[in-house]
């Protein structure tokens, strides 16, 4: 019986962080190869990898509120819209054409992000508790429309459309990290810094979820009545739900600004909410590694249309082509969200669950 997929003979083995010898030699071979890839890669290809550990940490946030939590959000960009301003105001030069407050140190303009996101979500939240399914999406889409239009007008804070603003200066202990140092790249400096953040920020989500904090979230989501009545405070864990996510979602967009270096007041739209839920469908929702494969899959896909041109010529890398590779990922992004639907609604983490567990039981998998 030993060494059985899913078997664990105490509580304490069920609920331990990394509960099983296989899953603790992968995580570590992991964060191995994570470690070593900067000086085996491309700069280019290093900074869509820190995008991907950015996007990441933004998709566990929405799957804490959707998969966990079972509260539907489109929300996102709005939240990511906040953590990215904030971050940049408060690193910016005081005396700059925008809004800016001169504080550079990465720890205090980053755990402002969230904190000022988080706060959002709260407010939002005595309005989302009282609403579920269809009529909370409503709800949380409209306020992208409105984050949209209030970024567009706010130019002292965005710097207007087409104009933008500076990024926030990632700097730690006096040190620049997007600037080439004595050992390291900028591309390699941040890639380490995302890939660093990533892994504390899933730690503590993973520490979330398997809490009582984590039990009652998904109590609520799987029968909100049912956890009312065995004293799960729903108004309570619907609001800590949407307040954690969206601390999340201001983290990653202020990173996001640090990575990307631009961003337009139109860029926090629809779509990038609706990025946000593929990453979560088609990862995986309810599960953290799910997010993180399902963001990484997300941001490494527009690489790999840009290649299209070249294998069919009727698709066009130019915006005045008939059929052109933006509009080809747009159409993936909802194919890939109907399929994994129908087909794989545990998304790639229930595939991964698959092939682990037929090779675990191989040659008795049936």
């Amino acid at each position: 019986m030993k060494g059985r997929p899913e078997l664990y003979t105490s509580y304490e083995q069920d609920m331990a962080f990394l509960n099983t010898r296989p899953k603790r030699t992968w995580t570590g071979a992991l964060v191995v190869v994570a470690l070593l890839v900067p000086f085996a890669i491309t700069d280019d290809l290093l900074m869509l990898l820190a995008t991907g550990f950015v996007a990441a940490i933004g998709a566990i946030g929405l799957n804490i509120v959707t998969g966990y939590a079972g509260q539907v959000s489109l929300g996102h960009a709005f939240f990511l819209a906040i953590g990215a301003y904030t971050g940049a105001a408060l690193s910016g030069d005081p005396d700059g054409r925008v809004l800016g407050f001169g504080v550079t140190s990465l720890p205090v303009w980053l755990l402002a992000s969230g904190l000022v996101a988080g706060l959002a979500g709260l407010v939002v939240a005595p309005i989302a508790v009282r609403l579920r399914g269809l009529y909370l999406a409503i709800v949380t889409l409209g306020l992208v429309f409105l984050g949209e239009h209030v970024f567009r007008e706010w130019t002292s804070l965005t710097g207007g459309p087409g104009v933008g603003r500076p990024a926030a200066v990632p700097e730690l202990f006096g040190v620049r990290l997007d600037r080439p140092s004595e050992f390291f790249s900028g591309p390699q400096q941040l890639y380490l810094l995302m890939f660093v953040l990533l892994v504390i920020f899933a730690v503590l989500a993973r520490n979330l979820v398997r809490s009582r904090i984590g039990r009652a979230f998904a109590a609520v989501r799987d029968r909100d009545l049912a956890a009312a009545v065995i004293g799960v405070d729903l108004t309570r864990y619907k609001a800590l739900a949407f307040a954690v996510s969206s601390f999340y979602a201001g983290v990653a967009g202020s990173l996001l600004f640090v990575v990307n270096g631009f961003f337009d007041p139109g860029s926090f739209g629809l779509l990038l909410s609706v990025q946000y839920i593929a990453m979560v469908l088609i990862g995986g929702a309810g599960t953290i590694s799910g997010a993180i494969m399902g963001a990484l899959f997300i941001t490494l896909l527009p690489r790999i249309t840009r290649e299209l041109p070249a294998v069919l010529p009727f698709i066009s890398s130019d915006a005045t082509g008939a059929v052109t590779v933006f509009q080809v990922e747009a159409v993936l992004y909802g194919l890939l969200i109907v399929v994994f639907l129908i087909v794989e609604p545990r998304g790639l983490f229930g595939i991964w669950v698959r092939v682990r567990n037929y090779w675990r039981t191989w040659p008795f998998s049936y």
